[in-house]
């Protein structure tokens, strides 16, 4: 979708995550290395755990599908090759004020008078702004700095981050999505500008608002390993079972208690819980607790019943049983597990790629979004050091493009998009919250009888409950409408319809089967509005045999495996801080979006978009 785009990557790590995003949306994507190239070449661990700059893995993951050159900014004859690169790019990369081309002279300023309609973005641990912005850091202090490892681990030990590193990752995904609202801007201005990505802010969404509980007179959450601490009281998520670990979102309201409910239902069956608990109303059940008309002996015997349960069961039958009974439980997954699944077997996410330097096939993660119209299709393997000096240098003789038309359009970069906004919770909501921040018209449904779920989610202005007073709701669906609509009755679908007809991009976060039943789904609407855009973003995705699996980031954490690789190696596994995947889905939702909207502007396509967390 986007061949017509030249970018010039100079980042390495998690920030390099930016640069492979845009590639896997088919642009252009040259990595400018130093000489003896980046960093991470060096990195462990290493294919078949021979070290070389051709081998490691932490290159791999964040290089895929790019081409390299290598420059010394040392030497002029290599500052004049940079400089004309840059008069042919439409997006640059770097890592920022003191990153090698700010230090070499080709600061922010600079690269606008080589070429006015360069998209610039600066990826930096706080910002290029700021008391901050020329601290030294790491990947581990950003972590700490955003309140996310506040939040994760054992409350009786320190903080936590994630085993593999995260923050750099959230700021490359977040640069990805911010290059391509630059240049839906230069569309409307034919002008490039200067993007400013800070690893800190990018990284705070992974505290689920919790952030905000000051700032709106509620008490903060504390960490409690394998769940969360609400009001004094542990909610837990993680349990043993009998070969490994399970993940059930043991939350309240409406709709996720009475999962809870059907979970108790299947403990009393089996002779696994007293009548009590199954008798329990688990809707109204988060209500009470938070009044204090729990005790907490009771409480905690509930989820000790949980445990008990849990420990005869394997990772399968809890899977199989989440289907057949439509509960909120899934496996912690681990490296073995994520690569037998069969549900990514049958989405084709594994994907081999020829590396020439080892002279065989190395798998891959595969394509982050399946793309109706224009497919990601791997187009080359991470690139052998200089790889492609000689192409790039023929390339460099051709004229470079004329300067695009320049208007005076005012606006928004995304003012005159329309979108209709079907999900709910958060992480289609956070893709669509996006859109209403740069100029886009969003209009939600909802419906009276199944209100957002999020609504009930702290913190609450001055620490009430109510519809209209969750910070958590209000963060992801800031500067939207609402339409209240009960999907279920006719006469509200031909409102939706009608609806339809206004809007340019639908989005949806449900399991597949919801949309068809409102008959509301993608074949539906396509045949209506043939250039329509449909994001359907869900744990799973839209085909496989665990597609109709439904639930929330908690799970979704559980099944990508971040559940299994955070915690203490002497304790059972403490999971990320909530909804993890909820986190990092929107990012890549949002770039595949933006993407599939420049798209249908120059060619008039519409496409469904399956993205699944």
């Amino acid at each position: 979708m986007l061949s017509h785009l030249r970018v010039l990557d100079l980042t390495d790590g998690g920030a390099a995550l930016a640069g492979q995003m845009l590639s896997d949306l088919g642009a252009d994507v040259v990595l400018v290395e130093p000489p003896g190239g980046v960093p991470s070449r060096g990195l462990a661990p290493f294919c078949d755990d021979v070290p070389g700059p051709e081998r490691s893995l932490e290159f791999f993951s964040v290089h895929r599908g790019k081409r390299s050159i290598v420059l010394d900014f040392g030497a002029p004859a290599d500052r004049t090759r940079f400089a004309d690169l840059v008069a042919r790019a439409d997006v640059v990369f770097d890592d920022g004020r003191q990153g090698r081309s700010a230090r070499a002279g080709f600061d922010a300023d600079a690269l606008a008078r080589l070429r006015p309609e360069l998209v610039h973005v600066s990826i930096t641990p706080f910002g290029g702004i700021g008391p901050k912005s020329d601290w030294a850091a790491t990947d581990l202090t950003v972590t700490a700095s955003s309140m996310a490892m506040w939040l994760t681990g054992d409350r009786d030990r320190a903080p936590l981050a994630c085993s593999v590193p995260q923050a750099f990752l959230h700021a490359g995904a977040e640069a990805a999505c911010g290059a391509l609202v630059a240049l839906a801007e230069r569309r409307r201005s034919g002008l490039g500008q200067h993007v400013d990505v800070s690893a800190q802010t990018a990284m705070m969404i992974a505290t689920q608002s919790t952030l905000l509980a000051h700032g709106w007179n509620d008490a903060e959450l504390h960490r409690e390993a394998g769940g969360v601490r609400v009001a004094g009281r542990r909610l837990r998520f993680v349990y043993p079972c009998r070969d490994g670990y399970a993940n059930l979102t043991f939350l309240f309201g409406q709709p996720i208690g009475l999962a809870v409910a059907r979970f108790f239902e299947w403990m009393h069956e089996e002779g696994c819980c007293e009548a009590s608990l199954q008798d329990e109303d688990w809707v109204g059940y988060g209500a009470r607790l938070l009044g204090g008309h729990v005790p907490e002996a009771d409480h905690e015997a509930a989820m000790q019943a949980i445990e008990r349960f849990m420990r005869t069961k394997t990772k399968a039958e809890l899977l199989a049983a989440a289907f057949e009974r439509r509960l909120l439980v899934v496996p912690l997954s681990d490296g073995l597990d994520l690569h037998g699944s069969r549900q990514l077997a049958e989405r084709g996410f594994w994907q081999p790629l020829r590396h020439p330097a080892l002279d065989r096939n190395v798998v891959h993660p595969g394509p982050f979004a399946k793309l109706g119209r224009k497919p990601i299709r791997y187009r080359r393997p991470p690139p052998r050091l200089g790889e492609h000096a000689d192409e790039i240098a023929a390339e460099a003789r051709v004229a470079p493009p004329p300067a695009a038309a320049r208007t005076a359009a005012a606006g928004a970069p995304l003012e005159g998009l329309e979108v209709l906004d079907f999900s709910w919770v958060y992480a289609g909501p956070a893709v669509t919250r996006v859109l209403a921040d740069y100029g886009a018209t969003v209009i939600r449904v909802e419906s009276s009888t199944a209100p957002d779920a999020l609504r009930a989610g702290q913190p609450f202005k001055d620490g009430k409950a109510g519809w209209e007073r969750s910070a958590n709701y209000a963060n992801v669906n800031a500067g939207k409408r609402n339409v209240g609509l009960n999907l279920r009755v006719p006469e509200a679908r031909e409102v939706a319809l009608r609806l339809v007809d206004w809007a340019d991009v639908v989005v949806e976060n449900f399991s597949p089967r919801a949309m068809k039943a409102f008959g509301l789904d993608y074949e539906t609407l396509r045949a209506r509005k043939p250039g329509i855009i449909m994001l359907s973003s869900c744990l799973c995705g839209q085909t496989g045999p665990e597609r109709e699996l439904a639930g929330y980031g908690t799970m979704g954490a559980a099944l990508a495996g971040f559940g299994y690789l955070t915690g203490w190696p002497d304790r059972p596994p403490a999971a990320p801080f909530m909804a993890y995947t909820d986190y990092v889905s929107p990012r890549f939702a949002l770039a595949a979006l933006l993407a599939a909207i420049d798209h249908r502007e120059r060619t008039g396509e519409g496409q469904l978009i399956d993205c699944a967390q």
